[in-house]
């Protein structure tokens, strides 16, 4: 950082977050260039800091783990993966370009460091055919002008020394500097890029140069830009002369501490089967994904359940097991390592310093939930293992319940399998995994004909009644408290089988491997209904913790509740079972609940007390609400029902909830939807307000705050809603609306994707604004406008920002289509004036001219035949792609024997092309290499017919 910031007068740039800002198509930041690829792409803001760069020198922390950089699984059984690195990289915003990155880089490594000249190796792009781009001789000779030997300046082909961003978009040659670990005079040449541990990759400088288009072409980029990456821990094990990045001082003083906190012997460096009990394996894992989590927790990513917070918890669960099961570490272990890589990266990264108490809580907390779980998914492996028979693959649905209901990553059931030399049914677990997709997208209808067995049909129902089975008592489904740190508690259950359901019979006893309905005395688990999906979770029999029976789903039933069950042994009627729901799945949906009640309140508040519920659907992912409307929502309207949530989440109200008799109930002034059949005692939810408060007879409670008969889980406080975005808004028919919005960091994300792509918007308006003369920049600008139309359209963000944004690049796909259109008459005019002078009021006008597009040429024709009405014209546009522009116009006088579209077939067969078009005006386009004959052609065939 000091060398370029000093001796070649870069500025430095702090790292950006590993939370990638407004591109939700990125888990991670995963590579340094991530934070400029708006200076890359010509969209950057003309105002923003960003525009002003001109050379920068940073160093970025990067994750790559899941996705399409995906080292997990290889990280702790090599000793040169990693999850989380540093990427060091100098940049140049269209100042300097190869010749001075070359040399730069030549300097820093061999006067600065003073790596021996000899142990370098560097690599050029040796050109491609098929895309027709020659060798970077320029490269080459720059290196070879700064004294690198010819034998140690080698080509390589396009997968290893041309670098793309994406499939579309900037690009160029790399030219990359390798070392060779052994030296002593050798020739290592042979062993570049051929995946040799002695000789490794350490710099990769990108030249971007070119464009590449969606149609798969490569256009020069107006701005050249330089690109450097070097990870520091391969550059510091060449410093400290380490054959792996885990000897070096980045990792030592982690590995120190791991040593002293568990009970496993030193740490060796060994690798494969020389690694007895995979105990070093064990400390690489625990050392890389400890910063990992200390740098993804900083930056806020948090374990959790989907996107870069599903795979951290991986990462975190995958840490965990290696402590506890490999160096048999006690508890909090993991946690404790947090201030040792504080001391390691804290310099670097100042923002860790702040957070160290936070981020080992966070570890803890998820540890504690895993090892629990851990235990009990081991007994279970233990368990079916036993059962099987000799050589066949470990049952699907097994491992199928340990990921779905334990939270168990797929990579570790695999390992675990591994270590008994087993391996999983991959296919029908894939099928699993499908089936349940399909059953999320699907919502509450997907699952049809699986519920045969839980709805009870009319003679099960009535033998029930008739056997006194007692109604479910589910009121344990209420039963959670907020802890201490605001997180919430559920209350365990334990319940008795009373009957179990199969194929439309009530049955004492369902075998292995079945599908069935289980009617249990009392239940803590949520029956669909009131629009909010079932909880899923599972049961175990009491005293025997190693089977899980995975609930799916559940439904009520003429007043009893029928959980919908895998058995995975035999279940009988009389079993003990306990309970245990998904926690995470119950939240989400509580949430939800509780932010639709905060939405129907604020949408009355905004559009007037007629605005009336017309239906509701609310999942862990997200909450549906339909209701009566007068016209269309505002885009003001919806800031401003945005903004009432926002107001009572962050008041932070006690949500009460207390049953009362209907009768009481239904005389609430202002309560919300009163015509359904509820039952009696009928539950209601008051935000704010308790509950006897709004029952008295002259309360107006219910006119101020939202207060509904409702029978489902809510937050205790709205506090934890956090934030809510409305994603979408449409009217489903004339009078009713359906809003879609999401909670919490979901609608956080919304909200930060919103932000950029307004910046984006922005940026290309302003682009618009200098009013560019060149057409090529005006159809890019125009064709950015489509693109981010398109993104717009499909992405998760504010509705309201949306309608905005969508007005404004309407306005911009206008303003483009006429500029375009001005510019080409511009131009047309320009030429065809030329080309009068030069063949005055000749009858027929036959010639070459430069035309940017077929639209242009057309034009030139028709402003030449407007201004000279007797003259026929044909003109032949040479295009730098080999293809040939034809256009042609016959005068009034000369039909009907004369056809211009003839006229246009014959020269367009000429050159191996087509054409096509009227009498009076035709076009076309062909090749090059006919291009003399097909004027020979134009020519001959014009005297014929006049």
């Amino acid at each position: 950082l000091r060398f370029f910031q000093q001796r070649h007068g870069h500025r430095r740039l702090p790292s950006a977050p590993v939370r990638p800002r407004g591109d939700p198509r990125l888990l991670f930041v995963n590579a340094g260039m991530n934070q400029f690829k708006p200076i890359f792409l010509g969209t950057v803001h003309p105002r923003s800091e960003l525009a002003q760069h001109r050379r920068v020198v940073n160093s970025q922390k990067c994750v790559r783990a899941g996705g399409k950089h995906n080292d997990l699984e290889d990280v702790g059984r090599d000793t040169y993966h990693h999850t989380f690195f540093e990427m060091l990289g100098n940049w140049s915003f269209g100042d300097y370009f190869k010749e001075e990155a070359c040399s730069m880089a030549w300097e820093l490594l061999t006067e600065v460091y003073k790596i021996p000249k000899d142990r370098l190796y560097v690599t050029y792009f040796g050109g491609d055919s098929t895309l027709g781009l020659s060798a970077d001789e320029e490269c080459r000779d720059v290196w070879l002008r700064l004294g690198v030997p010819a034998s140690h300046v080698l080509p390589f082909p396009l997968k290893d020394n041309f670098w793309e961003m994406g499939d579309t978009g900037p690009c160029g040659p790399c030219t990359e500097i390798h070392y060779d670990h052994v030296g002593g005079g050798r020739n290592a040449a042979a062993l570049v890029n051929q995946g040799s541990p002695d000789v490794v990759e350490i710099w990769n400088l990108v030249f971007m140069q070119y464009s590449r288009e969606a149609e798969g072409n490569l256009l020069p980029l107006p701005q050249h830009h330089v690109d450097t990456g070097m990870g520091l821990e391969r550059l510091v094990a060449v410093l400290q002369n380490k054959r792996s990045n885990y000897d070096t001082d980045l990792f030592t003083p982690i590995l120190d501490a791991i040593h002293k906190g568990c009970r496993a012997p030193r740490y060796q460096g060994l690798v494969g089967s020389a690694d007895v009990g995979r105990v070093n394996m064990a400390y690489r894992v625990v050392a890389d994904h400890v910063r990992t989590l200390c740098v993804c927790i900083t930056d806020g990513i948090y374990p959790g359940f989907s996107g870069a917070e599903l795979v951290l918890r991986r990462i975190l669960r995958r840490a965990v097991r290696f402590c506890s099961e490999v160096l048999q570490a006690p508890p909090g272990l993991l946690a404790s390592l947090v201030p040792t890589v504080v001391e390691v990266l804290g310099d670097a990264y100042p923002e860790l310093t702040k957070n160290t108490d936070q981020i080992m809580d966070i570890i803890n907390e998820n540890e504690a939930a895993f090892l629990s779980s851990l235990e009990r998914g081991r007994r279970i492996i233990e368990r079916t293992v036993q059962q099987m028979e000799p050589s066949t693959s470990f049952p699907a649905e097994v491992a199928w319940s340990l990921y779905g209901n334990l939270g168990f990553p797929l990579d570790l059931i695999d390992l675990m399998l591994e270590e008994k030399g087993i391996s999983l049914d991959s296919a029908a677990f894939n099928e699993l995994a499908l089936e349940d997709a399909k059953r999320k997208a699907g919502g509450p209808q997907a699952a049809q004909p699986e519920n045969m067995n839980t709805h009870l049909d009319v003679h099960s129902l009535a033998q029930l009644r008739s056997s006194n089975v007692p109604a479910t008592d589910d009121s344990p489904k209420y039963a959670y408290t907020l802890g201490q740190h605001g997180q919430y508690e559920f209350s365990a259950c334990q319940a008795t089988v009373l009957m179990l359901y199969r194929d439309q019979s009530l049955q004492k006893e369902v075998g292995a491997g079945q599908h069935c309905g289980v009617i249990l005395d009392r239940t803590n688990f949520y029956a669909e209904q009131g629009g909010q999906d079932s909880d899923q979770g599972y049961m175990i029999r009491l005293g025997q913790q190693d089977v899980l029976f995975p609930v799916e789903s559940v439904h009520l039933c003429g007043g009893y509740v029928i959980h919908e069950v895998t058995a995975v042994e035999t279940l009988r009627v009389g079993d003990q079972v306990q309970l245990f729901v998904d926690e995470a799945q119950r939240l989400a949906c509580m949430t939800n609940h509780t932010a639709t009640h905060l939405l129907n309140f604020a949408l009355r508040h905004v559009l007037g007390d007629s605005t009336e519920q017309r239906g509701s659907h609310v999942t862990a992912e997200r909450l549906r609400f339909d209701f009566d409307t007068k016209g269309p929502v505002t885009v003001e309207q919806l800031q401003q029902v945005e903004q009432v949530v926002q107001d009572m989440i962050q008041r932070n109200e006690v949500v009460h909830m207390a049953e009362a008799p209907l009768t009481l109930a239904r005389r609430v002034q202002g309560l919300r939807a009163v015509d359904e059949g509820y039952p009696d005692p009928v539950r209601i939810v008051s935000l704010g307000v308790p509950v006897e408060n709004v029952l008295t007879c002259d309360s107006e409670a219910a006119m101020q705050t939202s207060v509904e008969l409702c029978c489902g889980t809510h937050l205790l406080q709205t506090g934890s809603v956090e934030d809510l975005a409305i994603i979408s808004e449409r009217q489903l028919v004339k009078g009713i609306s359906r809003v879609i919005a999401v909670t919490g960091r979901q609608a956080k994300q919304a909200r930060e994707v919103g932000q950029c792509l307004a910046m984006e918007v922005d940026s290309v308006s302003l682009r618009m604004k200098q009013r560019s003369t060149s057409i090529p920049e005006m159809q890019n600008l125009s064709k950015e406008v489509g693109q981010l139309t398109k993104v717009v359209t499909n992405t998760a963000m504010p509705q309201w920002q949306r309608k905005e944004l969508q007005t404004i690049l309407k306005a911009l796909q206008r303003t483009a289509n006429t500029a375009i259109k001005k510019l080409e008459v511009q131009q047309a005019e320009k030429k065809a004036q030329s080309l009068l002078a030069k063949h005055c009021n000749q009858p027929v006008i036959i010639d070459t001219v430069p035309a940017d597009s077929l639209s242009i040429l057309m034009k030139v024709v028709n402003q030449l035949c407007d201004k000279s009405p007797g003259t026929s014209v044909l003109l032949l546009s040479p295009q730098a792609s080999g293809e040939v522009f034809c256009a042609c116009q016959v005068s009034k006088n000369c039909l009907p024997a004369f056809s211009a579209a003839d006229w246009a077939v014959a020269v367009c067969t000429q050159m191996e092309g087509k054409a096509g078009g009227s009498h009076i005006v035709a076009k076309g386009s062909g090749n090059a290499k006919g291009m003399q004959g097909a004027l020979t052609t134009a020519l001959e065939f014009a005297h014929s017919k006049l």
